[in-house]
């Protein structure tokens, strides 16, 4: 194969610009040697430490991709400096000003080395602030000096004329006291303008000054591409902005979305006299990564076309930044456009080579000039895995695995592993043979006659032990979370297993599954050394700029009148976490698995914690879908123990907040619910439209929506089952459990075998329903699954009690035996039925009198009745009054027996004729 293209280098180099000649200006009062004691002119230790972190926050920042304003520097430094602020206004103003010949620019740079630390340094004057030359303020400097000495001629008097311009900006607005500046640095001003007339640019703007003067007399609007340079006027040619007689350069404009932080003010930087200025590379990168996060965390909310609209404007400014059609993809694959993704993929990698914003391990090699074709086959692996082909997916990961491998891209080969077992796990693959069997390894190694189960165990260890040889934390810490979700949904059984002694012990291990989500934790804990310092320095930057006056709050950074409210402080500090997202992400991730292990463990009170946890403590950093699952995990928690209109009440909240797209959570959650209400209430005609909407929903293609698959199935069958169509509700079932075994998806076969007891109990068949609720008891002790075990003894007990009264001591004895779990953790629904079923266990057993204990059937019916009226359950319900009514009538209490009587007959109407056409319910499809 041919070597793959080489990256294009970035003409949008470190250039020295009117706003770094500000910081270095900064920067030399910052390291003023000192006259008084604190250093003069700092009234305070504090206030100097201000202005440090203030420099460093302004190299570091990366909330836009423009250089601030003059004017926007000088009402910062109000903000940080108290009143300190009207001298550093003044001596920078000046300072500047004073800067109009070449000459100045070398001595006044020729000074500033005296503030850089080193071997050679002279003697220094006593408290002069040294800076370290490989700190960020040091080599900051470092590169403006390096800069300013590869400058020519041409580019010196450039700069100063942008200089000249940078300064006439801020002081047409200044205030007064900026005013009296403006007056005696007037005689600078004056020999500036010479340096200024070394360029045309000064003679066309005169041009475009006098067009746009003769405009404002015909007419109020100004055409906008009048003001801006020839980087803009391309992208703006229809747009025209009101004029503003109180403004000299028109109106400051806003905004761009909601999520996004706009590349500067779109007008704000347009003016006659200056230039646009990028910032660094370094905070351009920073500023497109944090977009990059914005998109993955808000989903398909992010707003589409008003990002575009940002991109595009950022392609104007800087074609070189290829990272920008990345950030295309991303929006387009979580607003599921498929052709526009793959478009935009294409072309970042054609571009880019993808050599941007991946973080991996040097090469064995030594070299990483090879390209980066590895990385855009894992980019399209991933994209082909979002919109739904897995087949396709492992095709082109295969081929990342193989180009890795020839590259000796050690690191990319960690996460092509990954996103293979990613594969694996989520989308079914009957067989991989012929995907996986190729001729290299490490799949070489691997007997292709392994289950798919067995060959994703393979390959999670694999992928683990390259992660931790190149010590990649976060990969470590993300096959941790996956070898967790492997244990909780497959049993240990060994890889070669043969002879007399060979086990045939096939459970799964929940203290397995705790100690890899512990691993998980811990890892993240000390992910120090792997975390971007791209990350950390400029999320604490940016939070801290646009948090000045709350960062005043601080007892660590005092001010004279910090009389504020504590709680902006204490807010203030929450948002500086060094913390990055991804990690805080992949943390939250660890609660959710931890939830969804305790729901199949049967312990719900643990299962609502770790949901609230991550609600409370994961929810600045979580992605969309990953907090409208804990939303989910909430509501149905709520369903399930108070019932329906709590449930829809939360939903609704829900539903304001996330965005109900196709398969999104809360849609699926919405169904659900919809679907167990219009059971309960007999309304079968509405619960079988949202089986209905449940199949569209999931896609054709053969393992793909596995779970919503499985979900529309055997909601499907339920429905079938309450309209006592036994046969065609067995067939769904048993063609479910087909599936379902084929792509090893042993804990659904559990509930699929359970329910197939449930269609042979109800149908009178209890023999033939016996098998199955073995079979799921069987399951259920394999995975673990307590709470489901609960609910197929309770099943198994009815079954046996449908045989008859000879039983019922047998049926009794097992629901006894489940009884702890039920009450403890189980739903109002399955309390409801074990109640019933023991009270009728009490009134088949012969030995059993009801006039000498009848209370302890009546309670328990009484809680039963309760509960299932609280779920709206009708024919539970119904069930319940009529053994309390035959109860009482045992007992001759007739007026009791009638009200029981009453309430039995109120039900089966309900359930009889259900409410179709004025049902809240189906206003809510």
């Amino acid at each position: 194969m041919a070597s793959p293209p080489q990256p294009p280098p970035m003409t949008n180099a470190f250039a020295l610009t009117p706003h770094k000649v500000s910081v270095c200006l900064l920067l030399q009062t910052y390291a003023l040697p000192a006259q008084t004691t604190p250093p003069f002119p700092f009234s305070s230790v504090s206030q100097h430490n201000r202005l440090g972190l203030y420099l460093l926050a302004l190299t570091k920042s990366y909330d836009d991709i423009l250089e601030p304003k003059l004017e926007e520097l000088l009402n910062q430094l109000k903000e940080i400096s108290g009143s300190l602020g009207h001298w550093l206004i003044d001596h920078l103003t000046s300072r500047l000003s004073s800067l109009s010949a070449p000459d100045d620019l070398y001595s006044f740079f020729t000074e500033m080395r005296g503030i850089l630390g080193g071997l050679d340094l002279a003697v220094m004057e006593d408290n002069q602030v040294i800076l370290d030359p490989n700190s960020n303020l040091g080599l900051f400097l470092r590169r403006c000096i390096l800069t300013l000495n590869l400058l020519s001629f041409e580019g010196l008097c450039h700069l100063l004329t942008n200089i000249g311009s940078y300064c006439k900006e801020a002081m047409s607005s200044c205030m007064p006291y900026e005013t009296r500046l403006l007056d005696e640095s007037s005689n600078d001003l004056e020999t500036l303008s010479e340096y200024e007339n070394m360029d045309l640019e000064n003679f066309m703007f005169g041009k475009v000054n006098e067009e746009i003067e003769a405009r404002k007399q015909a007419s109020e609007r100004v055409p906008f591409h009048l003001h801006g340079p020839k980087a803009l006027s391309g992208l703006v040619e229809d747009i025209e902005v009101v004029a503003d007689p109180s403004s000299k350069h028109g109106d400051k404009c806003g905004e761009t979305s909601a999520y996004v932080h706009p590349p500067g003010n779109e007008l704000r930087d347009v003016d006659p006299y200056g230039e646009i200025f990028l910032r660094t590379n370094w905070q351009v990168q920073g500023y497109l990564m944090e977009q990059a996060d914005a998109i993955e965390k808000h989903d398909s909310s992010f707003s589409l076309n008003s990002f575009e609209l940002v991109l595009r404007q950022i392609t104007k400014l800087a074609p070189e930044l290829h990272r920008v059609h990345f950030l295309r993809y991303l929006n387009s694959l979580y607003h599921d456009d498929y052709f526009a993704a793959l478009d935009n993929l294409h072309r970042y990698f054609d571009y880019s080579a993808g050599a941007e914003g991946f973080d991996s391990a040097p090469s064995s090699s030594g070299s990483n000039s090879s390209g980066r074709y590895e990385i855009g086959l894992i980019y399209l692996g991933m994209m082909h895995l979002h919109f739904g082909h897995p087949k396709q997916a492992l095709q082109v990961l295969t081929e990342a695995v193989r180009f890795s491998q020839q590259q000796s891209n050690e690191s990319c080969l960690a996460y092509t592993l990954a996103a293979i077992c990613n594969v694996l796990s989520e989308f079914g693959c009957s067989s991989s043979a012929g995907v996986l069997g190729t001729s290299f390894s490490p799949i070489t190694s691997m007997d292709t006659s392994l289950s798919v189960g067995q060959q994703l165990f393979v390959l999670l260890r694999e992928s683990l032990k390259r992660a931790e040889s190149l010590k990649l934390k976060r990969l470590v810490a993300s096959n941790h979370l996956a070898l967790a979700k492997f244990d909780l949904l497959h049993v240990q059984r060994p890889l070669l297993s043969f002879g007399p002694k060979a086990s045939m012990k096939l459970r799964t291990f929940p203290i397995n599954v705790c100690k890899e989500l512990r691993l998980c934790s811990h890892l993240i804990s000390e992910f120090g050394s792997e975390s971007s310092t791209m990350t950390t320095d400029g999320v604490f930057s940016t939070t801290w700029l646009n948090n000045l006056p709350k960062s005043m709050d601080s007892p660590l950074l005092p001010q004279e009148n910090g009389h504020r409210n504590n709680c902006d402080a204490h807010r203030f500090f929450t948002q500086l976490s060094s913390v990055p997202k991804s990690v805080l992400q992949l943390l939250g991730s660890s609660y959710i698995m931890r939830s969804t292990a305790w729901e199949m463990y049967g312990s719900a009170p643990l299962a609502r914690i770790n949901s609230l946890v991550y609600a409370t403590c994961f929810a600045d950093a979580s992605s969309s879908s990953d907090a409208a699952s804990v939303h989910a995990k909430l509501i149905q928690h709520l369903a399930v123990f108070r019932g329906y209109k709590e449930a829809f009440a939360a939903l609704k909240v829900a539903e304001e907040k996330f965005l109900t797209v196709s398969k999104s959570v809360i849609l699926l959650l919405k169904l659900q619910l919809l679907h167990e209400c219009a059971l309960h209430r007999g309304n079968l005609k509405l619960a079988q439209q949202v089986c209905d909407e449940l199949g569209v929903l999931a896609s054709s293609v053969s393992g793909v929506d596995k779970d919503l698959k499985t979900e529309a199935s055997l909601r499907h069958a339920r429905t079938l089952l309450a309209a006592n169509q036994f046969s065609q509700a067995a067939a769904v079932a048993h063609s479910l459990f087909c599936m379902c075994y084929k792509f090893n998806m042993q804990v659904q076969n559990a509930t699929v075998l359970l329910l197939l007891a449930e269609i042979h109990k109800k149908s009178g068949n209890a023999v033939l329903g016996l098998p199955y609720a073995l079979a799921s008891l069987s399951f259920c002790q394999s995975f673990n699954l307590d709470l489901l075990k609960a609910s197929a003894t309770l099943t198994l007990a009815e079954l046996w009690l449908s045989l008859g009264s000879n039983h019922a001591k047998r049926a009794l004895t097992l629901i006894h035996g489940a009884l702890p779990m039920i009450l403890g953790h189980g739903g109002l629904e399955l309390q409801a039925r074990a109640q019933i079923t023991e009270a009728k266990c009490y009134l088949s057993d012969p030995s059993y009198s009801v006039f000498e204990d009848s209370e302890v059937v009546l309670d328990l019916l009484r809680q039963a009745s309760d509960e299932l009226q609280v779920l709206e359950y009708h024919e539970l319900a119904a069930e319940a009054f009529y053994l309390m009514a035959h109860v009482f009538d045992k007992l001759g209490q007739l007026e009791r027996r009638e009200e029981a009587a009453a309430s039995f007959k109120e039900h089966m109407m309900a359930l009889e004729n259900p409410q179709d056409e004025d049902d809240p319910l189906l206003n809510m499809l």
